[in-house]
């Protein structure tokens, strides 16, 4: 009798290599990218929900959160959200994925601008090599080409303090939530003690969109009455910040650019700054970086001519960016501003003689 050795065409061969393991199918390799990807996302929930939040206002925006809101939540619960703190308190940027949106206003801002104070009485506070004056620099990415020339050109009575122009792209007033410089400000104030602040923002402002808005409060469009109060106010705020520390301001105005409706908002920006610090005579000092920056027409202009006659390229390809002679130009300003404030020369005579 013959026994049938067919075999059993029901059951399902293992695939294996040449040395004998297992290999996977198509279907399980789906399913385990699949537990990757998921996993991978609720290890970096909070980075995402953070992203989602610092978007335009729009209905991506809203989506974004409305996706990544329970995934936040999801993986804090879990505990999923551990490793990523870790690695970030070991690279020294714990925090990174905090959603910081408060405004912090000096009570001072609301008084009115007759009772303040200047720091700078008739007679000027006077440096040496031997006590430099402290200058922070800081703003967004307008400040750090202009931030760079004034520290080559800072004489021995001048100490800049921080690592270099403290350049954070693409922040401002708006949105705290992005980059709260309210806080940061507050914060290196107490640790670095300036005498002096350069500082500049509004490239990234020219919206109507803001956070950070006290309760109960609305705003309308990109320069409405009631965006224009809620943006002087934060204004004002940052100045009196910045007095506050018996420190002097020097704002950098925004410039003229390429692109005449960008030209117009941030003609809006700088009519606000301009205003506050004339409120502030002897604590602000506003630099005007539109009428030094356009043509002999009043236009944009690429390249500038100096006392010598020679033509520099001031500004970058993108119109609205410097170019280090640019950079220069603003320095030799700013400069100017801090000797009308401070005595930066006299220890020159004393040397001298």
């Amino acid at each position: 009798m013959t026994t049938d050795t067919q075999p059993d065409r029901s059951r399902r061969r293992r695939r294996t290599t040449d040395d004998g393991r297992r290999t996977l199918t198509a279907g399980h390799a789906l399913v385990i990218a699949g537990l990757a990807l998921a996993i991978g996302t609720l290890l970096n929930a909070q980075g995402l929900h953070k992203a989602a939040y610092n978007q335009p206002a729009g209905t991506e925006r809203d989506v974004a959160l409305a996706l990544t809101g329970p995934l936040a939540t999801v993986s804090h619960a879990l505990l999923l959200d551990r490793p990523r703190k870790l690695l970030q308190a070991a690279l020294g940027r714990s925090g990174d994925d905090s959603i910081d949106t408060t405004v912090v206003i000096p009570p001072s801002s609301t008084a009115p601008p007759g009772k303040r104070k200047p720091i700078s009485d008739a007679r000027r506070p006077a440096f040496s090599p031997a006590r430099p004056l402290r200058l922070w620099i800081a703003g967004d990415s307008l400040v750090i080409v202009p931030g760079l020339s004034i520290l080559r050109a800072a004489g021995r009575a001048i100490k800049p303090v921080g690592n270099g122009p403290d350049g954070h792209v693409a922040t401002g007033l708006e949105r705290p939530d992005v980059f709260n410089w309210f806080t940061h400000i507050a914060d290196e104030l107490r640790r670095l003690k300036p005498n002096a602040v350069v500082f500049g923002v509004g490239g990234n402002d020219d919206h109507g969109y803001m956070t950070g808005l006290p309760k109960g409060v609305q705003i309308g469009g990109f320069g409405s009455p009631s965006w224009t109060a809620e943006y002087r106010r934060r204004v004002g705020g940052v100045m009196d910040t910045v007095a506050g520390a018996h420190a002097f301001l020097v704002w950098l105005g925004l410039p003229i650019t390429s692109d005449p409706a960008q030209t117009q908002r941030f003609d809006t920006i700088n009519a606000i700054v301009q205003q506050e610090a004339a409120k502030r005579p002897g604590s602000v000092a506003y630099v005007d970086t539109y009428e030094t920056f356009a043509s002999d027409t009043g236009g944009f202009a690429q390249y500038l001519t100096t006392a010598g006659g020679d033509k520099v390229l001031a500004r970058a390809p993108d119109g609205v960016h410097f170019e280090p002679a640019g950079g220069d130009i603003i320095a030799r300003l700013v400069l100017h501003r801090l000797n009308q404030a401070f005595d930066l020369t006299t220890w020159r005579k004393r040397t001298a003689g």
